[in-house]
């Protein structure tokens, strides 16, 4: 029986990794995609994790990986399908039949952005196409970019870049906006905030990066030229294994708080599928960290 079954092999699930070893937990992480890193691999440029500026994604997935790999972290590779309470923890059953066995639970499957799924958007994503302001706002000083989306995400998305960028577009499906009317506000009082409403992105295109973004307003098309295009509809935490064994959130994401404790005894969640007010590399890294000590407190209770 291992000490913790880690499922997710991202920065949340890396960082729990190496933090187990550390504490000379008996650990394994289960991994859905071999050698993967989570969705830091997609990101073109990393400029917000401190001592490693300007680190490419893949580049930054991969050192955590090694880090992970030089301590002898066990990785299985293999796709979580249940997790069912047993005597002492929990039965983690795999796709392939194998169950795994193990006092604690550190979930750390991420989240993953709804795509708009138009031409373009995949082939140009990680150059032009992001789906993280904060992330990638700073490679647009001075340039053009579209916020698609009608929320709060995006309103703030939008705002956050005006202060960077010349021209925010900002593209919604529908006549009014979603978000709250302070945001709503601030939008209209942003000088270089320009409103494109009733319209439905159709296709992103560009040369080597995001040219040009092709739209369809009342029933007319429109073609705006921008650098970048945000896409903020939303994200869908993959939580699923969870339904019916932890608190979700109205929006499926783990009710967990900054020690990743759960409302199920033994199970920690941590990264981009737990409830927090910010989803970036440094508070996975953070979470990772934090549901071990959580975990390792859980196991010296009930060894007692």
């Amino acid at each position: 029986m291992y000490d913790i079954i880690i499922i997710g092999s991202g920065p949340a699930g890396l960082s729990a990794a190496v933090y187990a070893k550390r504490e000379q937990l008996n650990a394994v992480v289960i991994e859905k995609e071999y050698m993967g890193t989570g969705q830091i691999a997609e990101s073109e440029r990393v400029d917000n994790y401190l001592g490693l500026y300007g680190e490419s994604g893949y580049d930054l997935g991969e050192k955590f990986r090694q880090h992970a790999v030089s301590l002898g972290v066990e990785f299985y590779e293999g796709e979580a399908e249940r997790i069912v309470r047993s005597e002492g923890g929990y039965d983690t059953v795999l796709s392939d039949g194998k169950t795994l066995r193990t006092k604690t639970v550190i979930y750390a499957a991420g989240a993953n952005p709804k795509r708009l799924d138009i031409k373009g958007e995949a082939e140009f994503s990680g150059r032009g196409v992001s789906y993280c302001a904060i992330c990638d706002g700073a490679f647009y000083k001075n340039k053009t970019v579209a916020v698609i989306g009608g929320g709060d995400t995006a309103l703030q998305d939008a705002v956050l870049l005006s202060k960077k960028a010349s021209t925010v577009y900002l593209v919604h499906r529908r006549s009014e906006f979603r978000a709250n009317k302070a945001l709503q506000k601030k939008v209209a009082d942003t000088e270089n905030i320009k409103t494109v409403l009733n319209a439905v992105p159709l296709e992103i295109s560009g040369d080597k990066k995001v040219g040009a973004i092709r739209l369809k307003q009342d029933n007319e098309e429109r073609l705006l030229n921008v650098d970048g295009v945000f896409v903020a509809i939303g994200t869908i935490p993959n939580s699923r294994l969870l339904d019916g064994i932890v608190k979700l959130d109205d929006n499926n994401y783990v009710v967990a708080g900054e020690d990743g404790t759960t409302t199920a005894e033994g199970i920690f969640a941590a990264g981009d599928v737990r409830t927090k007010n910010l989803r970036q590399v440094v508070t996975a890294v953070s979470d990772g960290a934090n549901c071990v000590m959580s975990a390792e407190e859980y196991i010296s209770k009930i060894s007692e």
